[in-house]
């Protein structure tokens, strides 16, 4: 049993004593803080557990200086967005994910998947750098901010 569920089966008595409405706004507000560390946890280029990503590929070329300047930059810069990090919340449930063409990629990156590098290039085996996931810090933000909202 992890975290999660252990805290899951001690409050559901109390969270089924709220409206729905109250339900929905309280995983609303959880999912947006969730967004919020998964966002800074992309920006800090580690892993769920802390453990840095996995760098990039060496450059075996010299290029010139304007070309390459992306890769010299952190990765994940703009999938860490708010426009493609999306909530979700009902109820019973909050998420937090990526959308459309974004989700494609980051579940390339996540799990360490095969992909082309350029439409119609070279495959490449990504290594899994995972871009989601539930830190410690995340589990004692999620309890702390359900203690709070039921006091």
């Amino acid at each position: 049993m992890t975290d999660l569920d252990a805290l899951e089966s001690w409050v559901a008595p109390l969270l089924d004593k709220l409206q729905p409405a109250q339900r929905r706004k309280l995983a609303a507000a959880i999912a947006r803080e969730l967004r919020r560390s998964q966002s800074a946890r992309i920006r800090a280029q580690q892993d769920p557990d802390g453990s840095p990503f996995q760098p990039r590929k060496p450059q075996h070329r010299q290029h010139r200086q304007r070309q390459g300047a992306i890769r010299r930059g952190p990765m994940f810069a703009k999938i860490r967005q708010a426009k493609h990090l999306r909530i979700t919340s009902s109820p019973s449930a909050a998420g937090v994910g990526f959308t459309g063409r974004v989700a494609r990629i980051a579940r390339v990156h996540h799990y360490g998947l095969r992909d082309r590098v350029t439409p119609g290039g070279p495959h490449y085996p990504y290594p899994a750098r995972p871009l989601i996931g539930i830190s410690e810090a995340d589990r004692n933000l999620v309890r702390d901010m359900l203690i709070d909202h039921l006091t």
